[in-house]
């Protein structure tokens, strides 16, 4: 496969997913941690409008800071759909060039960056489908491509802290692209539980009652961690009793550690630290989790000691 047809072929491949996203799906989490569907749309739009004056041979410097934050405005898909056309329509006029492009590492010739942007494209394409529930297939011809390409390149990009760690857990012998989103860093089984169980740490971490409750089942069964054998709590009124209690203590946090999901249950690590009248304390601990239909319907604590 030509460069510059992998290259199209991987643009049209996010642009679906962009198009397919909803009003009320923006703010969603997706397996880029850090991101929001959002965050995810506006960093890939970001890699399309710079790509139009990199391909014309301008510089990083020369093009500064004017594409920097929020490019997404008001209509999110239409600003991620025209940058992705003018990327494209500019990368067909200027692939066929000798020059090189200038990055902020260095120069880089027109093919290995269109391969970089490939690559982007595609798994990131991946990332908005799972995140939003759209088809998650990619294209096997485009799977394959990019594989081929990053063999090469996988540990330089690793140690880089490009790339993540491989992901941990069994892939199907023969699923080429599972093994692409694992050698990228990504579980290729993410989907609802691991959106919720992003959700409800990150509640946690603000202390924010509501967003817990919000990622809970109605009937949750809740057991705390309170000796010899916890306090079992049931249904979400209960609970969030309980947890309204909980941070209405002086300096309540809680940190996440660790999280992993693994079909319908997870663990989360966790560290909760407090400010008492003998000063501050914390302890360490663990949630054993139970989801149903992308909502836990049981959390289960424990802590050191």
């Amino acid at each position: 496969m030509d460069v510059f047809t992998l290259y199209h072929r991987s643009v049209e491949t996010w642009a679906d997913r962009v198009n397919a996203v909803r009003p009320e799906q923006w703010d969603l989490p997706t397996p880029c941690r850090e991101w929001s569907v959002r965050d995810l749309t506006n960093h890939v739009t970001g890699e399309d409008r710079w790509t139009v004056p990199l391909m014309r041979g301008s510089t990083p410097d020369e093009v500064g800071g004017r594409l920097d934050g929020d490019l997404l405005g008001d209509d999110p898909i239409e600003a991620s759909l025209t940058a992705a056309a003018d990327a494209t329509t500019v990368v067909r006029e200027t692939v066929a060039s000798d020059k090189p492009v200038h990055l902020s590492y260095g120069d880089e010739g027109r093919g290995e960056y269109l391969h970089q942007l490939a690559a982007d494209h595609l798994v990131h394409g991946w990332d908005l489908a799972v995140a939003t529930g759209s088809d998650p297939r990619l294209d096997p011809a485009l799977v394959h491509e990019v594989a081929s390409w990053f063999a090469a390149r996988e540990e330089m990009y690793r140690s880089a802290g490009v790339v993540g760690a491989p992901a941990v857990g069994a892939v199907a012998a023969g699923d080429a692209q599972a093994e692409l989103l694992a050698r990228f860093g990504r579980d290729p089984a993410w989907g609802p539980n691991h959106a919720a169980l992003f959700r409800l740490s990150e509640a946690f971490g603000r202390g924010d009652v509501d967003a817990i409750m919000a990622t809970l089942t109605d009937d949750c069964v809740f057991e705390s961690t309170s000796p010899p054998d916890g306090e079992v709590v049931v249904g979400a009124d209960a609970i969030r009793a309980v947890w309204t209690d909980l941070f209405a203590g002086a300096g309540a946090r809680f940190e996440e550690e660790e999280l992993v999901v693994a079909g319908d249950r997870g663990v989360l690590a966790w560290r909760y630290s407090w400010t008492g009248e003998d000063g501050p304390g914390h302890v360490r601990g663990v949630d054993v989790l139970r989801f149903r239909d992308g909502r836990v319907c049981e959390k289960r604590s424990y802590v050191k000691g």
